[in-house]
């Protein structure tokens, strides 16, 4: 069994060095613990800092892509390194490090394909109380919209089995944590959560530079993400708002016509309800093409994942199971 810790990194040479430190260097179950640091176009010694702290592979990217980007070549790379669990983690000692046996456990006894590491929001004194308001919403409706009992969805401290970083493809340039969970959701892999510490802050966050931005930003990937995967209830519960304000108005007409018969005006609301009737069809007929694409697309995915085992190598473990 072998884990692989990714560390996605912008410009950390002053605090790779802790985390690093307070990784695990074995863990029970585990054969083997190897290090990943992807350096996402540091104009700091980040990359040399990496090597000389023994990190078994370093990525450098020659210019910012974004920690979207950073954490989806984690992914490809660990999976190349032969990865049975993926493990990834902030370069900013933001996590326990003690907790990553903690946070593979689930996978190691076939609980879970994916597990998310539970911050305690509520006692994390550098977060205001507008953020953990936040937390708790945003949390809440990326609940909803995949499903899913995750207390702390945005949560970088995350373990992968190999079966599920092969399913896992990250399309937004953002941020991974809301897309790949909500995505997760979708594509059946199964998802736990455990608690964990947190470290005192090192750092300002370098994701984004006002709340306002995040929420913005957040939004979109959920909107995006949500669509995405659930294209043809997403058009009809719009389809059914549109004929439902056309019937309400249709009704209006009909009623206030059988009361006066041949009073004239009210053919407003007759024109009104006939508009909001053809948009609802259209958009309607839009979810039903939306899904259509989503099948050839859920096709691709399949041949995306058959391609990826076959580059990679099939491996059977004594349970039978495939990976």
């Amino acid at each position: 069994m072998k884990l692989v810790i990714q560390i996605p990194c912008l410009n950390e040479e002053a605090t790779l060095p802790a985390t690093v430190g307070d990784l695990p260097k074995s863990l029970p179950g585990v054969d083997a613990i190897e290090l990943l640091v992807i350096d996402d176009g540091s104009r700091d010694r980040t990359s040399d800092v990496a090597r000389r702290l023994g990190v078994h592979r370093v990525i450098r990217f020659p210019a910012r892509r974004g920690l979207a980007r950073a954490f989806e070549a984690g992914l490809k790379e660990a999976l190349a390194m032969g990865a049975d669990v993926i493990v990834n983690t902030d370069a900013d000692n933001q996590y326990a490090g003690a907790d990553v046996e903690k946070l593979i456990r689930p996978i190691l006894e076939r609980r879970a394909d994916m597990v998310v590491g539970t911050r305690p929001i509520g006692k994390i004194e550098h977060f205001s109380p507008f953020k953990k308001l936040l937390q708790r919403v945003g949390s809440g409706v990326v609940r909803g919209l995949s499903n899913t009992d995750v207390p702390d969805v945005t949560s970088g401290f995350r373990a992968y089995s190999r079966d599920a970083a092969l399913r896992l493809t990250v399309l937004t340039n953002f941020t991974y944590t809301l897309e790949t969970l909500i995505q997760a959701s979708q594509k059946g892999i199964e998802i736990a959560h455990v608690p964990i510490r947190t470290n005192p802050k090192t750092r300002e966050s370098r994701l984004f530079h006002g709340m306002l931005g995040y929420i913005q930003r957040s939004l979109g990937t959920m909107f995006r993400v949500y669509v995405l995967y659930q294209p043809l209830r997403f058009f009809l519960s719009l389809s059914a708002i549109f004929l439902l304000a056309s019937l309400a108005l249709f009704v209006r007409f009909a009623v206030i016509w059988w009361r006066a018969p041949g009073q004239p005006g009210h053919v407003q609301s007759l024109i009104v309800a006939g508009a909001l009737a053809m948009i609802g069809f259209l958009v309607g007929s839009l979810g039903i093409l939306s899904d259509l694409t989503a099948m050839n697309r859920r096709l691709l995915e399949e041949i995306l994942l058959n391609t990826r085992q076959l580059r990679l190598g099939r491996r059977d473990d004594p349970d039978g199971r495939r990976s």
